[in-house]
């Protein structure tokens, strides 16, 4: 049966429920006070009423005219009595009023504690969905922005608040997969532009006709630069991968091999500054499980580091170990003193050490923040710290993987 329009009912909102709840629970709490008084009060007036009374005293006189005297005495006294005590009631009210307070005191005591405990239950029950909407959302992270908290129940503020939070995370989801898509289609699109330059500078250069040396020396440069960009935009690529858990190829590698690969791509660069370079990563064996190109993108950014950013005659020290289920590698390298608070900004994109090395070519600025983004994608962290006689120290924890065979993969492997 459908009401007139006129009629206008409240919502069932958790206001109004709660309301009423709450209202529902008072009266029963009051009946039950009213009732506890009530049953006090007529148990104390039974007892009152209960007196002597003149007819009692006539019962089983003895016979005779003495007996009558002395009927009539005591006649007249249980009257005169019964006179007194209409006349004087205030004890008997006072002793009644003293006993209602004393009943309603306990019976007000008990159903306070009573409500409390029932208003404790209810509220439970009602507040439910705010405690599940809590959990499902500090479990949802951007690995998992598919998920949804589907809040059940009245079309009331919980059941609203849920669906804007659905639509919430629908939203930033479709947002993240457009930036995946971003990120799967950018190493094409923006190196094909590269590629078409690399091949107008060699075809300026392999004409016939002499080619002046400037502009032998201009192709140079622009090579160079080129490859720059291209180094920047692998950065950028790896760096975005990382940071949206894209992990290909899950492989379980021990450290020192990717130590030992990286050191090897690094030997020229060791000779040419003349380093002196302590390698113990073979007796730690630490095992790690992930994406073999970031994680050997990671250790080769730690190492490039130690050395692009090292002294003349320098050192770097290389040790890994495996204890309590995790995996670490520590890199340390000599150098000049460093400012802890700037070492710390060091895992951020584009951050170094000093303005004199903006502009040159020791690096982007992205290397350390891409081996942050890489092992935080491998449930990993990274810690830097200045070292008190100079120089850095990079520590990468990850979690630990079973020992396996030894790895037949190229050293050469890129990410």
């Amino acid at each position: 049966m459908r009401l007139p329009k006129w009629v206008r009912l409240p919502r069932r909102t958790v206001r109004v429920r709660l309301t009423a709840l709450y209202s529902l629970l008072f009266l029963i709490s009051g009946a039950l006070l009213l009732a506890i008084a009530s049953g006090v009060a007529v148990g104390s007036s039974s007892v009152a009423v209960s007196t002597p009374t003149v007819h009692g005293h006539l019962a089983g006189l003895p016979p005779g005219a003495l007996g009558r005297a002395d009927a009539q005495i005591r006649s007249l006294k249980s009257a005169i009595a019964l006179l007194e005590s209409q006349q004087n009631p205030q004890p008997n009210q006072s002793q009644l009023g003293h006993t209602l307070l004393f009943a309603s005191l306990v019976a007000l005591g008990i159903m306070t504690v009573v409500s409390a405990a029932l208003g404790w239950l209810v509220a439970g029950r009602a507040l439910r969905p705010v405690r599940q909407m809590t959990t499902t959302a500090q479990r949802i992270s951007e690995d998992n922005l598919h998920e949804r908290l589907t809040v059940t129940g009245p079309k009331d503020e919980l059941k609203e608040l849920g669906d804007t939070i659905d639509g919430l995370l629908g939203r930033l989801d479709h947002a993240f997969s457009a930036q995946r898509r971003f990120v799967a289609n950018a190493s094409h699109e923006l190196r094909t532009p590269l590629t078409t330059m690399r091949a107008a500078l060699d075809v300026a250069l392999a004409k016939p006709e002499p080619v002046p040396p400037q502009t032998v020396a201009l192709a140079a440069r622009l090579r160079t630069e080129l490859d720059r960009i291209d180094k920047l935009l692998e950065a950028f690529l790896v760096l975005a991968r990382a940071q949206h858990r894209s992990l290909p190829g899950h492989v379980s590698l021990p450290l020192d091999y990717i130590v030992g690969a990286a050191l090897a791509d690094q030997a020229a660069a060791i000779r040419a500054m003349d380093l002196t370079v302590q390698d113990t990563s073979g007796q730690g064996g630490a095992w790690v499980a992930g994406s073999q190109a970031l994680l050997t993108r990671m250790v080769e950014n730690v190492i490039d580091n130690a050395v692009c950013h090292n002294a003349e005659g320098g050192w770097v020290r290389i040790s890994t170990q495996a204890s309590e289920g995790r995996a670490r590698i520590v890199v340390e390298n000599g150098g000049e003193p460093l400012d802890p608070e700037q070492v710390a900004q060091l895992s951020q994109p584009f951050r170094r050490l000093g303005a004199d090395r903006i502009g040159t070519d020791r690096g982007s600025g992205l290397g350390l923040s891409i081996v942050a983004a890489i092992a935080e994608a491998h449930g990993g962290t990274l810690d830097l710290q200045a070292r008190s006689g100079g120089g850095l120290r990079v520590c990468v924890e990850l979690p630990a993987a079973a020992a396996r065979a030894a790895p037949t993969v190229p050293a050469e492997a890129r990410a």
